[in-house]
């Protein structure tokens, strides 16, 4: 391995371990759900999910995950 790649990993380790430097800004992920398959968006502080209970309340198993997941890189405001 290259000496620019050694230090390329140093410093990926670096800041995968400052995750305050991170901000997450948009994203789409699909969840193999047991009997669907659901897309979830992240954008500009807001989620939406295509399932049937988000529509309703905003709020679903699929956002809810990701924001376990993605602790700390997303803003507060968007966890109500």
């Amino acid at each position: 391995m290259d000496y620019g790649m050694i230090g390329k990993i140093d410093k990926a380790k670096r800041y995968a371990q400052e995750r305050k430097r991170i901000h997450l800004n948009a994203m789409t992920v699909t969840f193999e759900g047991e009997n669907n398959n659901h897309n979830v968006v992240y954008k500009d502080g807001e989620w939406q999910c295509d399932c049937d209970f988000f529509q309703t309340r905003s709020r679903c198993s699929h956002t809810m995950a990701l924001e376990m997941i993605l602790d700390g890189l997303v803003p507060e405001s968007a966890i109500e």
